[in-house]
């Protein structure tokens, strides 16, 4: 790699250095394992890793011969965007499409993913490629790579398919018309596949038996799903120098999948009620369970039924007198509500008059003390009783200013006499 070039007015004046560098450090890396044989391969060879990674898959390529019966496997053309994937973030590709199997996916054999990958070796191989003068696909020709050795391994395979959205099939969408059987019979199917060890049945047709009915609901609750969402961990650092962060990406992966198990455990009995739910058969025998133990009740019942008949008379009269009673309550409540409504309205009628008649009476002749006047009335209505209220009102009703005034007059003495209205928030009235 060549770096850029200076610009041509940039000096030695121009540069400042931030820091030094350190001393190197040089740390001894080995190998081991499978790792180990591969690197001792390129090693005594003299490859890079992508030359190595082409003689492998030509080996594949040798080894396996076309048949007319998978003539068609891996004929499928990529699009541009999964040509164009960076091989870094190779796990986030459509592995399956990448081998030309996305129409098989989780159902592919063996041999049908070697010999779809023996095409994409032959069609995307960096030298033909660069023989025929197209671009450079390196890249997926590496993903390529990827893609094999991960849907080759069955265990690898397994953590792969747990996460393949793309092979899920979508229940119906809810409230809409659609046909029970042919909607949920492929959803049923796709959910089966990932149950370890036990065999559930089929989700049948609309006259499969009652047992049957049952013992798939059964099966199909327990299921054991072996997924394990293992395909998504945080790649670990390979780094054994720094030990406290490999643990704690670790336990991140292993909290993370813990949490996407128990997410796809709610999904799946949410989906599982939802499909109980919407079955036909079900709605069905509820009803016909329902109809029998009617039957039987009126079978059961057939000699008392004139007894029931007479006390349902019995009930029907005392549901009419009791309606009649509460028809009754209810126009006295009526008639109570409209009274208690007329005394409150009367009653701020009274108020009114009360406080207006001060002003009516031209304030005795001391409008200067308007202010004290109406602050007085004021609190001597507050601590009026109904009785007062009304006795004051027919006082000051007659409109004589004299009169009204010595009404109030009273009726303060008496209320701050028995400490209704204390005396010293009177200013005029004393």
């Amino acid at each position: 790699m060549s770096l850029p070039s200076l610009p041509a007015n940039f000096g030695a004046e121009n540069f400042k250095a931030a820091t030094k560098y350190t001393a190197p450090v040089r740390r001894p890396i080995e190998p081991v394992g499978r790792y180990f044989l591969a690197h001792a391969s390129r090693a005594l060879r003299g490859h890079t890793w992508s030359e190595f990674e082409k003689i492998e898959a030509e080996k594949n390529v040798n080894t396996v011969d076309e048949t007319d019966e998978n003539a068609d496997l891996g004929d499928e053309e990529q699009d541009a965007e999964l040509l164009a994937h960076d091989p870094r973030d190779w796990k986030t590709a459509d592995l399956y499409a990448v081998l030309g199997l996305s129409h098989l996916r989780y159902k592919a054999t063996e041999d049908q993913i070697r010999r779809a990958h023996r095409k994409q070796v032959l069609k995307h191989h960096p030298d033909k490629k660069g023989a025929k003068g197209g671009l450079d696909q390196d890249g997926f020709f590496k993903i390529i790579q990827k893609a094999y050795e991960t849907i080759l391994d069955p265990s690898k395979r397994a953590q792969y398919d747990s996460v393949d959205e793309k092979a899920n099939v979508l229940p119906p969408p809810p409230k809409t018309d659609y046909d029970f059987f042919e909607a949920w019979t492929p959803v049923v199917e796709s959910e089966k596949r990932f149950a370890k060890k036990q065999v559930v049945p089929s989700l049948g047709d609309a006259n499969t038996p009652k047992a049957e009915v049952e013992a798939f609901y059964a099966a199909f609750y327990r299921i054991d799903s072996w997924r394990s969402f293992e395909f998504l961990d945080e790649d670990v650092p390979d780094d054994s120098s720094n030990r406290d962060h490999k643990r704690y990406i670790e336990r991140k992966n292993v909290a993370s999948r813990k949490k996407r198990k128990a997410e796809d455990n709610a999904r799946f009995i949410a989906l599982a009620d939802r499909l109980r739910s919407e079955d036909p058969r079900i709605k069905l025998f509820k009803e016909a369970e329902k109809a029998e133990k009617e039957r039987k009740k009126w079978e059961r019942d057939a000699g008392a039924r004139e007894a029931a008949a007479k006390a349902q008379k019995e009930a029907e009269e005392a549901a009419a007198k009791k309606e009649a009673e509460e028809k009754a309550a209810a126009a006295l409540k009526a008639d109570s509500k409209k009274a208690k409504e007329a005394a409150k309205s009367a009653k701020k009628k009274n108020k009114r008059a009360i406080r207006g008649a001060p002003k009516d009476a031209g304030y005795f002749g001391d409008a200067d003390k308007a202010e004290a006047i109406d602050s007085d009335v004021g609190f001597l209505i507050e601590s009026f009783d109904d009785l007062q209220l009304s006795d004051v009102s027919g006082k000051v009703a007659s409109g004589d200013a004299a009169a009204i005034k010595e009404a109030l007059a009273t009726i303060a003495k008496e209320q701050t006499a028995s400490g209704k209205v204390p005396a010293a928030i009177l200013k005029y009235f004393v």
